[in-house]
């Protein structure tokens, strides 16, 4: 395929041939939204079917969607719970999903203060990989030289775990310019830099690696590529030892074009900061994941935080839209209200709902989104909130965004003292009541 046969498309003229390739699968794939869904749910249904929880629903082999919604109810991770418990117990059987559970990924806890664990399949790491894959092709409309440049990406990983049958590993999502998956995650790695950076320093400048390191495969590898750099430690020691780290990250890498992270949501808080440390680089949010699924892409990664959205790659799962409502809960809410993905209105609230090859079906994800849409592509959809993280005191209800909101307005009284807000929690004091005028 020529590199010019995509220029008039939606997303612009690729860099590369490997690129053209790639956004030419976006466009196929968000062009027949509604034909790949109907693919996907058939796949996963004919799959599954012998599984102990679709057999359960009397689905008798059916893999239409008009049988599919009349008979598989919408569920909560409390639902599934129980069956989740007995696969980390050790249950071989085809509970959730017929092909085998290789591992466990246990949430980051952001949806609701809880950790999750989340049975996954070896196949599913193929298809987020071809997901990161479509990344740098989007990235390099937007962003020239790419290519001729390295990326440094912090990657938090928690201890490894097992699960009560010590049959599978428990992990915790890791990390995907200068970048982390959160923005918390890479203000740790600055505030380890500002704690370390004389070590460091150190290091490079002998060519050693310092005896606190431990693990063997660290010191093996870094012992093989390490070599004495006075010249670069010098560099690295004159920025951090001056006592201002304004715009640190481009004083230590000036050549840095954006920061890959996550901003949006909860995340939002640590913009200011992040603007402080970075000199106000862009910040690209390039996709959404969560431990369940892996949902899309954002087409324009470097506009503003603001105004991030997300085009659901149809492929990854099959996806359904239930109507935002203020008391919306899994009780009250049928499922018939639910929408396909081509069949979403523009401008609405929705709370994502995913059908996926490891067996999730029906799943409430707790994250709504306000949905647009983008000419001849699939529409598009902006995080707006995580169901049910919010304080709650009898009828006042208050949720991230709006607690984001009234910390940026109270913050703004403190530039007159030169002062900013690093951080915050939250919680709901009831001892007291405000007292209005």
């Amino acid at each position: 395929m020529a590199v010019d046969s995509i220029l008039s498309s939606p997303l612009g003229p690729p860099a590369c041939e490997k690129d053209a390739k790639a956004l030419q699968f976006i466009e196929e794939m968000t062009r027949n939204a509604d034909s790949v869904q109907e693919n996907v749910l058939a796949q996963i249904l004919t799959r599954n079917a012998q599984t102990e929880y679709l057999k359960g629903l009397n689905l008798n082999g059916a893999t239409d969607r008009e049988t599919f919604k009349s008979k598989v109810p919408m569920v909560t991770y409390e639902d599934l719970q129980p069956l989740i418990q007995r696969i980390a117990n050790g249950d071989r059987s085809p509970i959730l999903s017929a092909h085998p559970v290789s591992e466990f990924l246990t949430s980051s806890g952001t949806s609701a203060g809880e950790r999750k664990l989340m049975p996954t399949i070896k196949e599913e790491l193929d298809r987020r990989q071809l997901l990161y894959s479509l990344l740098m092709p989007v990235m390099n409309l937007y962003v020239k030289g790419l290519d001729k440049g390295k990326g440094l990406y912090f990657l938090f990983i928690k201890s490894e775990t097992e699960t009560p049958d010590a049959m599978w590993p428990l992990r915790a999502p890791t990390s995907p310019p200068v970048g982390a998956v959160f923005a918390s995650g890479l203000l740790r790695a600055i505030r380890f830099l500002q704690l370390n950076w004389q070590q460091l320093t150190e290091d490079i400048r002998t060519g050693s690696l310092n005896p606190k390191v431990t693990d063997p495969p660290i010191r093996e590898y870094m012992t093989r590529s390490i070599r004495p750099d006075p010249e670069l430690a010098d560099c690295i020691a004159k920025e951090c030892s001056k006592e201002n780290w304004e715009g640190i990250i481009t004083r230590i890498w000036p050549n840095t074009k954006y920061l890959d992270v996550i901003v949006t949501g909860a995340m939002a808080q640590y913009i200011p900061t992040l603007d402080y440390y970075s000199g106000g680089l862009p910040k690209a949010c390039t996709m959404y994941a969560s431990s369940e699924c892996y949902f899309g892409l954002n087409l324009n990664p470097m506009c503003k935080p603001s105004e991030v959205s997300y085009t659901i790659m149809p492929n990854m799962a099959y996806f359904e839209f239930l109507p935002h409502e203020p008391n919306n809960s899994p009780g009250s809410t049928p499922p018939s209200q639910l929408v396909d993905l081509a069949d979403v209105e523009i401008g609405k609230e929705y709370e994502l709902v995913i059908t996926t090859y490891a067996g999730l079906c029906r799943y409430r994800s707790r994250a709504t989104f306000s949905s647009h849409r983008v000419p001849q592509l699939a529409p598009q959809f902006q995080f707006v909130r995580r169901k049910n993280v919010l304080l709650s005191i009898d009828s006042d209800k208050t949720d991230e965004a709006e607690l984001q909101t009234a910390v940026e307005n109270a913050s703004k009284l403190l530039r007159e003292f030169n002062t900013s807000v690093v951080e915050y929690t939250s919680y709901a004091d009831t001892k007291t009541i405000p007292v209005t005028t």
